[in-house]
């Protein structure tokens, strides 16, 4: 009976430490074993981000990091509410993901304000030292590195008037709280003098006011310009439709919004820009030092123009420009 007793005792003994040591891995690991946790902070929903979204998870899928085996993510998006982008920050940081991308200027401002310590890769922000996310674009200095948007402003101003060359006034529409808009806006104001044009500003805080500050402006100028501005991008079908009722052109800062029916840009493709950010997400997991990385531009950049926007605008697009263009929408 003793020895019944004894043995008894012992395959308790076993059990409970076999139970314990897996309870123990439960609460301590919640992922698999290699997994990558990656949190994904986004402003608002717009072709532009959404293509450097899909640029940066086909990256990293193309190089063993598939969401679902690898690589877990928790995309998070804003829908352009600050303190939605704060929750998310704080909740990024809270679960302790490994790697945090962020897209647009809000977003990275956001999750920087909450970490030092994660690894935060950037894209779609324009200038990350005015934003002061690093303590220079050379050298970041900070946990954040990345890519930067910045569209070459006085070459679409340049393409506006190679398009149109009787325009003297431009209305630029954009939301004064997002610094990357002000940068571009103040690189459009500097060009203008030498290019024989006016800048006209429209300031909105939120997509409900695009139509309405568009149709005043709509009027008033000769055309309308659209920097990457994701408030107003978000709401772009607005500044599209004024621009078709006054039969004025609209330049745009990035080739997506071309596609949903602006007239032209001279940009970067977004979805490029994201696979270049999660080339360099690669490298920081392979043990690269965030702060010693420089913000990466692409260096291609492409006429696209949308030939039936044209002619809702009631403008004829000069063959020198068609044939310089490397995508026609018709």
């Amino acid at each position: 009976m003793k020895k019944f007793v004894a043995l008894f005792c012992l395959m308790a003994m076993v059990v409970l430490t076999v139970v314990g040591c897996g309870a123990s891995q439960d609460a301590s690991s919640g992922e698999s074993e290699g997994e990558v946790s990656l949190g994904i902070i986004q402003i608002v929903e717009h072709p532009a981000l959404d293509a450097a979204r899909q640029g940066f998870l086909d990256t990293l899928k193309e190089n063993g990091l598939e969401e679902g085996k690898k690589l877990k993510v928790d995309y998070q998006n804003a829908q352009g509410d600050q303190s939605n982008l704060k929750t998310i920050s704080q909740k990024f940081v809270n679960n302790k993901v490994d790697l945090v991308l962020a897209i647009a200027t809000p977003s990275a401002i956001s999750i920087a304000s909450e970490t030092e310590e994660i690894p935060i890769l950037v894209t779609a922000v324009t200038d990350p030292a005015a934003a002061k996310l690093v303590e220079s674009n050379e050298k970041p200095g900070t946990n954040v590195t990345g890519t930067t948007d910045m569209t070459p402003v006085k070459k679409q101003l340049e393409l506006l008037k190679k398009i149109k060359p009787d325009v003297k006034t431009v209305g630029v529409i954009y939301n004064s709280s997002e610094i990357n808009s002000e940068v571009q806006v103040n690189v459009a104001k500097e060009a203008a003098p030498e290019l024989d044009l006016e800048i006209k500003e429209a300031t909105v805080t939120n997509s409900s006011e695009v139509m309405q500050i568009a149709q005043l402006l709509g009027g008033k100028v000769d055309a309308l310009y659209v920097p990457t501005d994701n408030v107003v991008a978000s709401s772009i079908a607005s500044v599209i439709a004024v621009a078709e009722e006054n039969k004025i052109p609209l330049i745009v800062g990035e080739s997506q919004l071309v596609e949903n029916g602006a007239l032209a840009t001279i940009g970067i493709d977004y979805y490029e820009l994201g696979r270049q950010t999660g080339d360099m997400a690669l490298r920081v997991l392979n043990g690269s030092d965030p702060s010693e990385m420089a913000i990466e531009s692409l260096e291609n950049i492409d006429i696209v123009i949308n030939k039936d926007a044209a002619t809702r605008m009631g403008v004829e697009i000069p063959e020198e420009v068609i044939s310089q263009a490397k995508k026609i929408i018709e």
